[in-house]
């Protein structure tokens, strides 16, 4: 795995979302968030992710969407429960996953992070292969950004306590951390 100039990694298929900006000056790389996404909730291999990344998500197609009417989101990455790695966003810009967080004393986490959504929820167990992509995506990452680390990877839930569940109890940080 690698990432070239553009901030694209070679072994991503691309899909370009709008909800992006530039990073603040001077905000260098130095945190990996990891988060869980399926919609609907609880269902895999649907490509509403994508529809919700590129704001084409017909919200009226079921009734769990309502909340995301107007929502405009977007991560880095996505790993499919196959392994497959989509990318929205490349690594030199802002992608708008964290929402309000906060990383040791530093707020707006978006500036500073990459954001990797895993196909999942909280309480079903991912799929050893995403660990796997997870992990060799993070250390080609760690590659590339010279200010990131393996001591620099967090959940969601740890960058926005009390908002945030994800990637859940059923993410297995020790097994993913052996494959790093």
């Amino acid at each position: 795995m690698q990432i070239d100039s553009q901030g694209c990694l070679d072994q991503a298929n691309y899909i370009a979302s709008p909800n992006c900006n530039e990073r603040p000056e001077g905000a260098d790389v130095s945190l990996i968030v990891v988060h869980n996404i399926s919609l609907p909730a609880g269902e895999f291999g649907s490509m509403d992710v994508e529809r919700l990344f590129t704001n084409c998500l017909d919200c009226s197609q079921h009734a769990s969407y309502h909340d995301l009417i107007g929502l405009k989101v977007s991560s880095h990455f996505f790993i499919r429960r196959d392994g497959a790695i989509i990318q929205f966003v490349p690594v030199g810009q802002r992608a708008w996953h964290a929402g309000v967080s906060c990383y040791q004393g530093r707020d707006n986490c978006n500036d500073f992070s990459v954001g990797i959504e895993v196909e999942g929820t909280d309480d079903i167990a991912y799929e050893k292969i995403q660990y796997r992509m997870l992990a060799e995506l993070c250390q080609t990452l760690i590659d590339y950004f010279p200010k990131l680390s393996k001591a620099h990877i967090a959940g969601h839930e740890h960058i926005a306590p009390g908002r945030k569940t994800d990637p859940g109890p059923s993410f297995d940080w020790d097994y993913f951390k052996q494959l790093l």
